[in-house]
């Protein structure tokens, strides 16, 4: 089996499941060290669908192939793109003699003037089918997903906007899909018994509107939002509008929006009776995805994207989903155990290395709003344990000489995480990386994060260079004191 597009989203959440299953899966992507498999069985091979060449190595012995590729963020020339990689997929597919692709489209009907975007999800479906494998397409309307594209330009608008200007097509009708249920669709593609091309339409159980999605969004995440209809607003200037208030999905996102003029909602039900799929509602998709972000968050290694160095690094303002990232890392002349041993003794009456009149300050500033300041102070003052509480925060997790994240339970606008992690570097080196994570509760949330940020880097900064300096000091000192014992008197 080969899944073309593992590293992208879907196509991620797709190899996870299809390594539950007992099969051989491949995967093809154009940078190999993007995919990392769970299991032994899952290999990868390096290749594109531009590049002809590449494929018939990649397609050797592939019974059922998953197609999830599509050009969306290289330009104006996506089109153009999708249709040039499909065709050269079809080609070696049918020459390799596999049984049967699958392949992930959008609804939408021809006669409602399809934008762009769609129109391409669909041109890519007729031309996989022109090779002569059979094609199971799947057509599906906007994804409900932790990292989804749509769930964050969605999550996005509702977090910074407490009165939005709606143009008129927020009401237009949409059939939102919780990606696990789309992810079950496609696992069991592969086992339809019709040898021949089948188009399904696929969502989830709700036909609503991008307004009632917004709003069950700010229900779930206790915002009031105030949506206005506007009728001059027209998804040019809704795409314009939108690179403004959530610039890091603009250009993919401007060809969303021209998109959600078009319904996508199920006429075809045939899925219904094909697939052993019962999709869930809008209300339990968008809970699922914000679960998810939350246990997604917990497993993020920051170190896969942060690179290290002697001095102090900064990867900040960063955000991943709705959270806001403050990272920093530096190299410490300690073994792992030795740089951990003043991130275990934080906090209580130890402080917390730099500046800590502001932590008192800080302390008694929420005290005034009715919290619970930092006085709680800590069980013991050398071990820690998974639910302790340590000043104004609590022990989230905790791995000895490697791991201490802190959930904040201050009154702040939105919640907070603070995460230390030691991993070896070279010869009685290792690096230490601090972490300052918050997802801000709407327009307040973000503001309070801007505001006080510059205070951040002053406080950040000098906690992990004092937590440096005290690792190297107790390093030097219990080498010393070897030294001492092993000269003769």
């Amino acid at each position: 089996m080969l899944l073309i597009g593992a590293s992208g989203y879907i196509g991620g959440r797709l190899r996870a499941r299809l390594e539950t299953e007992p099969v051989r899966l491949r995967c093809l992507a154009r940078r190999p060290e993007f995919v990392r498999p769970a299991t032994a069985s899952t290999d990868v091979v390096q290749g594109d669908c531009l590049d002809p060449e590449s494929l018939a190595p990649a397609l050797q012995g592939v019974d059922t192939a998953y197609y999830l590729v599509h050009s969306m963020g290289a330009g104006n020339d996506f089109a153009a793109r999708d249709r040039a990689a499909a065709a050269n997929f079809a080609q070696a597919a049918g020459a390799a003699g596999v049984r049967r692709i699958v392949y992930l489209g959008g609804l939408g009907r021809d006669n409602d003037q399809l934008s762009a975007h769609l129109r391409s999800r669909q041109e890519t479906g007729e031309v996989l089918r022109s090779g002569g494998v059979p094609v199971v397409e799947l057509r599906s309307s906007i994804v409900l997903g932790s990292g989804s594209l749509s769930f964050e330009l969605i999550r996005s608008l509702v977090q910074r906007l407490p009165v939005m200007l709606c143009p008129r097509w927020v009401r237009t009708p949409t059939q939102p899909i919780a990606v696990e249920d789309l992810v079950e669709y496609l696992v069991a593609a592969r086992t339809l018994a019709e040898a021949s091309d089948q188009v399904y339409e696929v969502g989830g159980a709700d036909v609503v509107s991008y307004r009632e999605i917004m709003l069950e969004y700010a229900r779930q995440r206790g915002l009031r939002r105030w949506l206005l209809p506007v009728p001059l607003l027209t998804p040019r200037l809704s795409s314009l509008w939108l690179g403004l208030t959530t610039p890091v999905y603009a250009r993919v996102g401007r060809e969303l929006i021209e998109s959600v003029r078009n319904p996508t909602v199920v006429d075809d039900r045939s899925a219904a009776s094909a697939f052993d799929v019962r999709p869930m509602g809008l209300a339990e998709a968008i809970h699922r995805a914000r679960l998810n972000e939350d246990q997604e968050l917990a497993a993020t290694r920051w170190s896969d994207a942060i690179s290290s160095g002697r001095t102090t690094r900064t990867w900040a303002g960063v955000q991943f989903g709705t959270r806001l990232v403050d990272s920093r890392s530096v190299e410490v002349d300690a073994p792992a155990a030795g740089a951990f041993a003043p991130i275990r003794r934080i906090g209580g009456a130890q402080g917390w290395y730099h500046l800590d009149s502001l932590w008192t300050l800080r302390g008694w500033a929420d005290l005034l709003l009715g919290g619970i300041g930092m006085r709680r102070g800590r069980r013991d003052p050398e071990s820690l344990r998974v639910g302790d509480t340590l000043d104004c925060w609590r022990v989230e997790a905790f791995e000895p000489d490697r791991r201490l994240r802190l959930a904040a339970e201050m009154k702040l606008p939105g919640r907070a995480w603070l995460e230390f992690e030691v991993e070896p570097g070279g010869k009685n080196q290792s690096v230490v990386r601090q972490t300052a994570i918050f997802d801000p509760k709407g327009l307040a949330g973000l503001l309070y994060w801007y505001g006080i940020y510059p205070l951040h880097g002053r406080i950040f900064t000098g906690m992990l260079r004092a937590i440096a300096t005290r690792a190297e000091r107790a390093d030097a000192d219990q080498a010393v004191c070897h030294q001492s014992e092993s000269t003769p008197a």
